[in-house]
């Protein structure tokens, strides 16, 4: 079975404490940060299964943080964890991409719950394509069995590739799936390329003066 990431954003300390027990006794792997800055140094590092977010924090605020990861990627799965538990504070948080709102005080087997269910709903999805595996959930690439690292940015270009197989994609198309920006430098695009094909993957054809295409050989 795939390891389960979660990463946990919460500043104070003791609520850290218990959630990491929970989790690890649940065989579930967290990552805790207590602050924004740190969080997002590890997110843009290696995105995690699921997120578990405080809204107020010490140097930022958790639907921010929350807009943040719907932008760069709306299936990872986000719950918030506030005190601030009106149904106006609820609605805002769901409004704006939350999966989950649970209020605090929590108990612990009622979040485990929550965590697991969302889990299960996003299941371990993988592309199979020759000898390249990519595991949408654990963000792991192989390559007849060896093991490739990619960055954050290489490996959502690669996904966007394989979930858009055998068809012509524009460099202005993928620098908005992939980076977010209707307009940009599209050797942004061409170097990431390049990079994949360097480990291997050699799947990505050039479109001369439009694009790439993946091509799966169907």
């Amino acid at each position: 079975m795939s390891e389960k990431i979660v990463y946990l954003l919460e500043d104070d300390k003791s609520i850290t404490e218990v959630i990491e027990c929970a989790l690890e006794m649940s065989n579930i792997k967290v990552l805790s940060f207590p602050n924004v800055r740190l969080f997002k140094e590890a997110f843009e590092n290696k995105a995690p299964s699921l997120c578990l977010l405080d809204i107020m924090l010490p140097d930022g605020n958790g639907l921010d943080v929350l807009k943040y990861i719907k932008h760069i990627d709306n299936k990872i799965v986000c719950i918030m964890l506030s005190a601030l538990g009106s149904e106006i504070d609820k609605v805002k948080g769901l409004n704006l991409g939350a999966d989950d709102y649970i209020s605090k005080p929590f108990g612990t087997m009622e979040l485990i719950a929550r965590i697991n269910a969302h889990l299960r709903r996003i299941g371990d999805k993988s592309y199979n394509v020759g000898g390249l595996e990519i595991g949408l959930l654990t963000h792991e690439v192989k390559l007849n069995g060896e093991k490739l690292v990619l960055n954050k940015k290489e490996f959502e270009l690669l996904r966007y590739f394989v979930e858009n197989p055998n068809i012509v994609i524009s460099r202005d198309r993928l620098l908005e799936a992939v980076w977010g920006y209707e307009v940009g430098e599209t050797r942004t695009v061409d170097n990431h390329v390049l990079r994949l094909r360097k480990m291997g993957i050699n799947n990505i054809e050039t479109v001369f003066g439009v694009g790439y295409k993946f091509n799966t050989g169907v």
